[in-house]
């Protein structure tokens, strides 16, 4: 992979591909899982830990081939478990009925479907192992199954070890096996080093099963693609792809309108509900759930969020979020971490919300910034308003009730609580608490100064543009300033750039 993460870890449709193996198996219900790790081993242990912590995990020191890696499994499942499993699952005991299911780490296609077939077939057969096969096209660098006349297994022959008329053999070994305990390990401690890579191969013990006069049955699986390992990008790529098209399928067929299967990516822990509709170019990850009758796209990004019945969502990206039924939200809007949005609620466009909580019917409907907030029922918050919740140490609250009409490009200095049915002033910098029901303004004058470009910023545009105005409308352009009630009246002495802010060069008057 070229990566400094081991391969089972990088991720394929909201799971690494070691989850998505340990998934396949849980239809067997096994008593107990044995995880072989050895090169990026505490990054493995890491991830089981909080993701499989029942997991026992079996440390191959020295990697001296598969025949090794089982044996170092077996042995861990005897002994007080390692890792993150530590005392959950020491001293099994194996006994020699017990039936063992070999696996690798890197194939996320495979099924519980499969695996279930294949382990019925082993118990059915009688057999002391069971191989899952593939027929390829092209079976060059995979091990060979050779088959006596009746159909069972009789070796398999890796690629190095062929010879021309096993080499034209198409079926190949997966790598995924079913064992009886007993004869696996009286196997396992005949296993040699003499092949070409000087390892114990795992495939051996099948040669020497057979020897043994055992019972060695295969099944070759419908779908070789679904056995297919991750041993680059390339392949992790196809692998995604394929599973894309497994998920967008179930999720058809469950009764969700996928407008662009193509574009339209699902996580495996994705639920949806039937009569869903999914627009073009829209991906939902992680633990996402879209409830009945909801609209989710063109163009979204759903990471963990929960969307209620009826609910509409268009062109955003939502993170850990709930939005209520019959809200909608977007186009453009970002709801961060901690969004709940209420039932019929809306968050317009260019909209983000981080940690607010929106009461039923409230509406944010464009170009606003909500943040640590809790806002009541059927309040709507202005165009431009701003929640100023940080002071560049902590992260403040504002708490605004129902009913409330914030005005247009206010700003809420937190903390600061709006009660119910209160209004605001367009422009007001809110930095007191306002009482229900009360209208809370704070502004400043406003005063304009007349010809103040033809003095300052002659045969501009802007001055060719008033000039041509005055005269359209034939009114002249005296000095005086003009000033627009409210507090702090400026008077004719100060400056006549008073309450214009970063204006140079300004004269005084007197």
């Amino acid at each position: 992979m070229r990566s400094s993460l081991p391969k089972v870890l990088h991720p394929l449709a909201g799971r690494t591909l070691l989850e998505h193996v340990l998934h396949a198996t849980v239809a067997l219900d096994p008593t107990h899982t044995a995880i072989v790790v050895g090169h990026g081993r505490e990054q493995v242990t890491a991830m089981l830990a909080e993701r499989a912590p029942k997991a026992v995990t079996a440390v191959q020191e020295r990697q001296l081939g598969t025949g090794h890696a089982v044996r170092v499994a077996l042995d861990a499942l005897s002994t007080p478990a390692q890792g993150p499993s530590a005392g959950l699952a020491a001293a099994v005991g194996l006994t020699g009925d017990d039936t063992i299911v070999v696996l690798p780490g890197d194939t996320p296609l495979l099924t519980s479907a499969t695996l279930s077939a294949l382990v019925d077939q082993h118990h059915r057969g009688q057999a002391a192992a069971s191989v899952l096969t593939a027929v390829l096209e092209d079976a060059t660098g995979y091990g060979r199954v050779v088959r006596a006349s009746g159909g069972d297994v009789r070796a398999i022959v890796e690629q190095r070890d062929a010879d021309a008329a096993t080499a034209a053999i198409r079926e190949i070994n997966t790598g995924v096996y079913v064992f009886q305990a007993g004869p696996l390990r009286s196997a396992l401690s005949r296993l040699t080093t003499q092949n070409a890579q000087g390892e114990e191969y795992l495939t051996d013990v099948i040669g020497l099963l057979v020897g043994d006069g055992a019972v060695v049955t295969a099944l070759a699986v419908a779908d070789p693609a679904e056995a297919a390992g991750v041993n680059d990008r390339v392949q992790l790529a196809a692998a995604g792809r394929a599973l894309r098209d497994r998920l967008v399928d179930a999720a058809m067929r469950g009764g969700t309108t996928v407008i662009d299967p193509q574009t339209t990516w699902i996580d495996a822990d994705v639920t949806l509900e039937p009569d869903t509709t999914i627009a073009p170019h829209t991906f939902l990850h992680g633990h996402t759930r879209i409830a009945s009758g909801a609209v989710v796209g063109p163009e979204c990004t759903l990471i963990d969020t929960v969307v209620g019945a009826g609910a509409t969502v268009v062109r955003t990206t939502a993170e850990r979020s709930e939005i209520g039924a019959g809200a909608t939200v977007g186009p453009y809007s970002h709801l961060r971490g901690g969004t709940r949005l209420g039932r019929e609620g809306k968050i317009g466009s260019f909209v983000e919300t981080k940690s607010a909580h929106l009461g039923d019917a409230t509406k944010v409907p464009h170009l606003a910034y909500v943040g640590d907030a809790v806002v009541g029922d059927r309040s709507n918050i202005g165009c431009t308003t701003v929640f100023v919740n940080y002071d560049g140490v902590t992260k403040h609250r504002t708490v605004i009730g129902s009913d409330v009409r914030i005005g247009s490009d206010t700003m809420l200095v937190a903390p600061v609580t709006i009660g119910d049915g209160a209004y605001t002033g367009a422009g007001s910098v809110i930095r007191e608490d306002v009482p229900p029901g009360a209208l809370a303004i704070r502004e400043g004058q406003q005063r304009n100064i007349e010809n103040w470009v033809a003095r300052r910023r002659p045969g501009t545009p802007a001055d060719q543009a008033a000039t041509a105005a005055r005269a359209s409308t034939g009114t002249g352009g005296g000095d005086g300033g003009a000033v627009v009630g409210g507090q702090g009246d400026v008077t004719h002495n100060q400056s006549e750039t008073a309450g214009i802010t970063g204006v140079p060069g300004a004269e005084s008057r007197t």
